[in-house]
């Protein structure tokens, strides 16, 4: 599918609205205040795009701490390597609860020796999956990282997450569901019908629609049997786009990004090292 590069890490995470400071290296990242929710700052070029994962050179450490917001402000946090802001704490269709921020990556295609960004990405989770991660307090991101069982719990919850996908560059949409099927296929050796039924549900949203620079694309597991898309052109979505019922894709897009062959190392990373912060 895609690559990327940056790694997050929160020291406490809190609900309903966070304050964080966010280093990298080399790069600086920082939590603004603006006045338009759904504004967001991206560097935009056109490519096709579909290579392996490549090693993480960019990481960014992500703090969380509690503070109030102003009335009709939001706060961000700006994912250094593409400038794309994300929403420290969402609320999206079909969710019980707002989501928090817990890392952030992006992905991108590698032509000869020159990477070229397609998306940034960041992992929101229900802040009560925390409640389920005791066993993993105070281990390192190192020994998280080669732990697949944490992951795998964190997607067994029956409480959201979501992958927000923010594209940087245009791309056509049967591109975009190529790259996703050839990084799902492989993950469901031997699919049912309810699983072609639901593969063919998730193609039929982006065949045929292209998707400009700075879209969204939210990809929510309300529970291990169900995915939710989102896609919006304007900000944050209002509507579910469609429900995917099959157990088998919902864990096999899961897989995707926080299996032990991640398509954006970087964003699995992030998401380690803030689990690390959180799990102290």
């Amino acid at each position: 599918m895609f690559e990327a590069q940056a790694i997050c890490t929160p020291t406490r995470l809190q609900l309903p609205i966070f304050t964080r400071n966010c280093i990298s290296r080399p790069r600086i990242g920082f939590v603004a205040r603006i006045s338009n929710r759904n504004e967001l700052l991206c560097q935009t070029h056109s490519c096709s795009f579909l290579s392996p994962p490549e090693d993480i050179r960019t990481q960014t450490r992500f703090t969380f701490n509690a503070s109030s917001s102003s009335v009709g402000s939001a706060e961000y946090i700006e994912e250094p390597a593409t400038k794309v802001r994300f929403q420290i704490s969402l609320s999206l269709p079909g969710c019980s609860s707002s989501l928090s921020l817990l890392g952030t990556g992006y992905r991108e295609k590698v032509f000869a020796i020159i990477g070229v960004k397609v998306y940034a990405a960041g992992l929101y989770v229900n802040q009560s999956i925390l409640n389920s991660l005791n066993a993993w307090k105070g281990r390192s991101a190192a020994e998280i990282q080669e732990d697949s069982s944490l992951f795998s719990t964190i997607f067994q919850s029956p409480l959201e997450r979501s992958l927000q996908i923010v594209l940087v560059r245009d791309v056509d949409g049967k591109t975009f569901w190529d790259a996703l099927n050839d990084a799902i296929s492989p993950r469901i050796k031997s699919p049912t019908p309810v699983d072609e039924s639901a593969l063919s549900t998730f193609r039929s949203i982006f065949q045929g629609q292209p998707l400009k620079k700075g879209t969204f694309i939210f990809l929510t597991w309300p529970d291990p049997s169900k995915m939710l898309v989102c896609i919006s052109a304007d900000g944050l979505p209002s509507s579910v786009d469609a429900a995917i019922e099959s157990e088998n894709v919902a864990s096999a897009l899961f897989d995707v990004f926080f299996g032990d062959t991640p398509v954006s190392p970087s964003l699995k990373s992030s998401v380690v090292n803030g689990l690390e912060s959180v799990l102290k």
